[in-house]
């Protein structure tokens, strides 16, 4: 165990690294054959919201064989201290070295993390690449969504698991187990695993590139190595392992709170949105499974506020049930409802007096696009009068702010679209005036929060041109521009950031030498402003002789993609047909109101899907 008191006296925030929370596991490390750290590669304050690793923990830890353990990356000021005094990545539980676990396994939540992977393997002292590791050293590997485009990442991983875990991670433990008794040598265990379904070992393909350096294959060279591998989903999530003692930090951290998931995958079909491919089909879990686990988890935490977690919470078809059988315990106990990633056109008044019976939380509303037509092209399937009338609800409830997510650089955008942005917002000003009569006016704002499209694999939008800096930087200009009211507020996403999240969104395995060189020149903390150096990139760039608009250029409708290794369910003829209908302008209608054959039904028991 390394001692790190005189280091936590010179830092911002020592909470970070000390460990021992409130139900936080404390295991007997001698009487356990199989030690795994959960990596996450972020700071503590972003990653102990995370659920996946909530999840991934208790799963593991409720082994009697394996002790799971915590890993986040150190803030600057903790990194410098830890290598003037010599003292490697630590595990939170037990203060252990990096380098003495049995296995690391990180989670990739978004493209901006992966300097820091670098990083945390350096400062573990383990070897960066995977070619480099010894028969003693730690098995590196990741899940994610990221994850489903793996290749940016392949020479620095093991293996990498496509899907969700809960069920594949004992696989691979129970292997590992086996393993090791038998005392194989390091390749044995990654041939034996590469038979489980969605796992992927990079170090077993051959890839290779056309001239014009666009993938011509890639080609398993053992038997064991399959192509392409299917992802793992969990068909019943009553009957999966959720913790119920949710571990509660000693500090302030991103989202303090209890959160409660309610169903995995999506109806809607936006073209933009990764999740809503990835993660199909549609699995609901119950309201009584629900409400059971929130008791469980308010019970062991103490916590005052509960968000229901999914990429579309009222679409979850018993949600009056739900918030009924929630509603009967958190009420009296004031213990606050959350309800984000609401959609305008299914928000109704009761739900609004639902959510707001203990507290009032912030409404946020996605309409994504400023005009009907782009918001036709993405399919989001919702319209002005649609908002209008949620916000018009709103305001007549007591509200007087309300944010709105929008994107530019969209597929076949123009700039009456950015202008529409703010017509929009101004709209949504207005409905305030008409709905609250002027002596019950308190002011009303209207923050428009505007992110950079960046297109994604699996989804419809895979083969559209990413916009560059410059141009982004001219529509945020041409939208503040537009902006009259000083009722709203305008944030936007930095141009560089999109960009270059672009590039290893749609990357391939020629990256791995440009993350390297980055590393290697001093990024890392890429997601946060006050680290972030593009300068550094385009140096790296620039030595590994890989130009960035090779990765950002629209894609050939022929072109083979790095990331089909992986089979996520649905098709590419699907995704290449919503891109077709994007083009023209056409919508489709959401999986319950009409199925589109997209494929997922495929990963279904008896082949319907779960919606």
């Amino acid at each position: 165990m390394i001692n790190i008191d005189a280091l936590l006296k010179k830092v911002q925030k020592p909470a970070r690294y000390v460990g021992g929370e409130l139900n936080s596991y404390a295991k007997d490390v001698s009487r356990t054959d199989i030690r795994y750290g959960f990596c996450f590669p972020d700071t503590y304050d972003v990653g102990l919201c995370h659920l996946g690793m909530k999840i991934l923990y208790e799963v593991l830890n409720l082994r009697d064989d394996t002790f799971c353990e915590r890993f986040f990356a150190p803030w600057t000021d903790m990194e410098q201290e830890m290598r003037a005094a010599n003292v490697p990545l630590f595990s939170l539980e037990t203060h252990t070295p990096a380098a003495e676990f049995d296995f690391l396994g990180f989670t990739l939540q978004y493209e901006m993390s992966y300097t820091n992977i670098l990083n945390m393997l350096d400062l573990g002292g383990v070897p960066i690449f995977a070619k480099d590791r010894g028969e003693d050293a730690p098995f590196v590997n990741a899940g994610g969504p990221c994850a489903y485009n793996p290749e940016p990442l392949a020479e620095f991983f093991d293996f990498f698991t496509f899907g969700e875990g809960e069920e594949v991670i004992n696989e691979l433990m129970d292997e590992y187990a086996a393993w090791k008794k038998r005392g194989g040598k390091r390749i044995e265990y990654l041939r034996a695993i590469s038979k489980i379904e969605g796992i992927y070992v990079p170090s077993f393909y051959d890839v290779e590139y056309n001239e014009d350096f666009t993938l011509r294959s890639m080609a398993p060279r053992l038997p064991e190595a399959g192509y392409p591998i299917p992802k793992r989903i969990i068909a019943d999530l009553d009957n999966v392992v959720y913790p119920k003692k949710f571990i509660v930090p000693y500090s302030d951290i991103i989202h303090d709170r209890v959160s409660l998931e309610v169903f995995r995958g999506c109806i809607r079909g936006c073209r933009f949105c990764q999740a809503g491919m990835i993660y199909r089909p549609v699995r609901e879990k119950s309201p009584e499974t629900l409400v059971a686990d929130a008791k469980a988890i308010i019970d062991a935490t103490g916590y005052e506020e509960i968000g229901l977690l999914s990429l579309s919470t009222s679409d979850y078809t018993r949600l009056e049930q739900l918030t009924d059988g929630l509603l009967e315990f958190t009420e009296g106990e004031h213990i606050g409802l959350s309800l984000p990633s609401l959609r305008v056109d299914n928000f109704s008044l009761d739900l609004l007096n639902r959510v707001q019976k203990v507290r009032k939380s912030g409404l946020t509303f996605a309409p994504e696009a400023g005009t009907q037509r782009m918001r036709d092209v993405i399919n989001k399937n919702v319209t002005e009068e649609d908002l209008l009338h949620s916000a018009t609800l709103a305001f007549q409830n007591g509200y007087n702010t309300i944010k709105l997510y929008f994107m530019i650089g969209l597929p076949y955008e123009t700039n009456e679209d950015i202008e529409g942005i703010a017509h929009l917002a101004q709209a949504v000003v207005s409905a305030y005036y008409a709905a609250v009569p002027k002596g019950a006016r308190r002011g009303v704002q209207v923050n428009i929060s505007v992110s950079s499209f960046v297109p994604k694999p699996f989804t419809p939008f895979q083969w559209a041109r990413q916009n560059t800096p410059s141009e982004l930087r001219k529509k945020q200009q041409l939208l503040k521009n537009t902006i009259r009211s000083k009722q709203i507020k305008y944030s936007y996403h930095e141009s560089d950031v999109s960009v270059l999240e672009g590039v290893f969104a749609r990357g391939d395995r020629r990256l791995c030498a440009v993350l390297y060189e980055a590393w290697r020149r001093g990024c890392k903390l890429d997601s946060w402003s006050e680290t972030f150096r593009m300068d550094k990139w385009l140096e790296a760039f620039s030595a590994c002789g890989i130009d960035m608009e090779f990765y950002t250029r629209e894609r050939g409708a022929d072109e083979r993609f790095p990331w089909e290794i992986c089979s996520v369910g649905v098709s590419r003829e699907f995704l290449a047909r919503e891109n077709e209908k994007a083009r023209n302008g056409e919508t489709t209608p959401n999986c319950r109101e009409k199925c589109s054959a997209c494929g997922a039904a495929a990963l279904c028991e008896g082949g319907k899907c779960c919606v």
